[in-house]
């Protein structure tokens, strides 16, 4: 796990230094620079593999290929040893110099032999290209814009902000699609102009042309003949595979736990001799005990932090941060929190994302089946009920009606739908509210026909909410201590399996993640294969009716910066009629004080007053 910037154009060892400084946190260990004819790289290094040897950027013997990369690549043994049986030498040990050689001898075909997390670019010397990738899920980042004439990369947006031909602005779009979505969906980022290169692309840049193409899709292909036990024995045997492909290091490596049955597995599984978990200072949102049992069972070393709701609003703006655009997922600060944990024990850690999306555990996943007594009804006819029940006031079973009305396209826009088109136009200042969520979510859509609604969700979340949420948080949180994390269940032979699962071994009338769960009771006991999904619960809801907090929000809603994008007024009728019991409107409260925060790290001073007590 590390850290790499570059930029192409003329050669400026300084603007590089300040560049690569920015993710230092990424790569404490080393760094490293090349510069070339029209080519800048710089990097930081978390050794992990091949200790003394692996530094970066790293140049074949011919001098011709020079590369940068973040990530792991598990199978690189198997790999080095075809290389070398077609003639291939090698000077180290490591995943890097596997990665230069099969670039070498197969180009862009190398990447579906990678099994693994990875964002690399490799710089061609005799062409003057370079060749950029992204793995499959979008598990390690990759971020890029072309300002002054010259292209900008790397692992992190605030290493770009260094370059003195970056523009900072903000997109609209990227705002509007924000508040819905509560993470930054568009390729385009927050920051105008800055790109992310999609999960399973690579680009090609050359004499100012980007050339990107899709290399792997993850599709569904449910095996309805599948017989149930035999799918339980695949999903434990990959499961196991992918664990112990994980566990490839040169240093130790621990295991995150909340009480799921997802981190509980791999917890059990993976032989170490530590896990890691936090709570809350809440009665009802804290789990450490869970987990520290769960620990004693499996006769490992538990670690634990119970973190203060002091220091867990006086941290949100270094988060977001390190979170490089905003996210309003409240989860994502007990990460950074139990990494910060984690981080004084270990370089490392397994941890359990992933396997709601390929196996279907998320409780929205139910929701097809329940609201089959009225989807199945003639469309005009549930138009009908739609349109009559939203002009009634509230009652009991209204939103059922509302849900019912709707086809999957139209009501499902991911695991997060915090405002409407109609409520953001409402709160917004600038711009006209758009892109439309329908204009995101309807190519991804395009792309499920044939499958059955459970299955739509999944490939929508798998493209969506996977890497925009999940991962991004998964990934800038650990690295934000200097701390690698891996997701076993982020792996393609993993999904080959997942993908074959017929609907109803994913989700039933009664549970999620069915045939996993009944995988998971071969290694865990009831207590801990059954459990219900909580991750780590987060009591935003309560919080935001205390006078402490209320006021903190408040002061932010009612800043120069809120006053620049929002119509601050109505913001505080939601902050009110939060507080006051009138409906809960937490999570829209969350988003849009995240984004200033965001914006007051990235933009300074008009939000002065508003944040966290960080100096630096």
């Amino acid at each position: 796990m590390c850290g790499f910037v570059g930029f192409t154009g003329k050669k400026d060892n300084t603007i590089l230094k300040a560049m690569t400084d920015k993710v230092t946190h990424r790569g404490p260990d080393g760094e490293g620079y090349f510069t070339a004819e029209g080519i800048n790289l710089g990097f930081r290094r978390l050794a992990f593999l091949d200790l003394e040897h692996g530094n970066q950027p790293m140049t074949t013997a011919d001098g011709r290929y020079t590369i940068v990369f973040n990530g792991e690549i598990y199978n690189y043994a198997a790999l080095r040893e075809e290389l070398a049986e077609q003639g291939a030498t090698f000077a180290t040990s490591g995943d890097t110099e596997v990665l230069l050689q099969l670039y070498a001898a197969y180009g862009d075909k190398m990447l579906n032999k990678l099994r693994g997390m990875f964002a690399f670019v490799i710089h061609d010397g005799d062409t003057g290209e370079l060749f950029c990738a992204r793995d499959y899920f979008g598990i390690k980042p990759f971020y890029y814009g072309v300002f002054g004439g010259e292209l900008l990369f790397g692992s992190e947006i605030k290493a770009l902000i260094e370059h003195p031909d970056f523009v900072k602005e903000i997109s609209q779009a990227g705002l509007s699609a924000y508040l819905s979505f509560q993470y930054s969906v568009l390729d385009e980022c927050m920051l105008k102009g800055v790109y992310k290169l999609p999960p399973a692309h690579f680009m090609r840049y050359k004499n100012g042309e980007t050339h990107i193409e899709r290399y792997w899709q993850a599709e569904f292909k449910p095996d309805k003949t599948a017989d149930l036990n035999t799918t339980v024995e695949q999903i434990d045997a990959v499961v196991g595979d992918s664990i112990n492909a994980h566990l490839v290091s040169d240093v130790p490596i621990g295991s995150f736990l909340s009480s799921g049955v997802d981190s509980s597995l791999v917890a059990a599984r993976f032989g170490g001799s530590h896990t890691f978990t936090v709570g809350f200072d809440y009665d009802g949102y804290n789990e450490i005990s869970y987990a520290e049992e769960l620990s004693r069972d499996l006769g490992i070393a538990s670690y634990s932090k119970v973190i203060t709701t002091e220091e867990y609003w006086d941290n949100l703006g270094k988060i977001q941060y390190h979170m490089d655009e905003p996210l309003a997922d409240p989860a994502a600060i007990a990460l950074y929190f139990v990494s910060q944990v984690a981080s004084q024990h270990v370089k490392g850690v397994l941890s359990g994302e992933g396997a709601d999306e390929l196996f279907g555990g998320y409780n929205i996943y139910q929701e097809p089946r329940s609201l089959r007594p009225i989807s199945i009804l003639p469309r005009f006819v549930r138009q009908g009920i739609g349109k009559i029940a939203g002009k009634l006031p509230a009652f009991r079973g209204r939103n059922f009606l509302l849900r019912g009305s709707k086809t999957l396209e139209e009501r499902y826009i991911g695991n997060a739908k915090i405002f409407s088109e109609a409520e953001r136009k409402r709160v917004l200042r600038t711009g006209t509210g758009e892109p439309s969520t329908a204009s995101i979510t309807a190519p991804i859509y395009a792309k499920t026909k044939g499958y059955d609604d459970v299955t739509k969700m999944q490939f929508l979340d798998i493209h969506t909410w996977l890497v925009g949420d999940i991962l991004l948080k998964a990934d800038k949180m650990t690295m934000a201590h200097s701390l690698e994390g891996r997701v076993p269940y982020m792996d393609k032979e993993v999904f080959a399996v997942a993908s074959k699962l017929p609907t109803d071994f994913r989700v039933t009338k009664k549970v999620t993640k069915y045939a996993f769960r009944l995988s998971a009771a071969k290694h865990l006991q009831p207590k801990w294969a059954e459990k219900r999904k909580l991750g780590f619960p987060v009591p935003i809801r309560l919080w935001l009716k205390e006078d402490t907090y209320y006021s903190r929000v408040k002061q932010a809603f009612e800043s120069p910066s809120a006053q620049e994008f929002f119509q601050t007024d109505k913001l505080i009728q939601l902050l009110d009629a939060h507080r006051f019991g009138k409906t809960d409107n937490s999570r829209k409260i969350w988003t849009i004080y995240m984004f200033l925060l965001w914006h007051q790290e990235f933009f300074g001073g008009s939000n002065e007053g508003i944040g966290d007590k960080r100096s630096s």
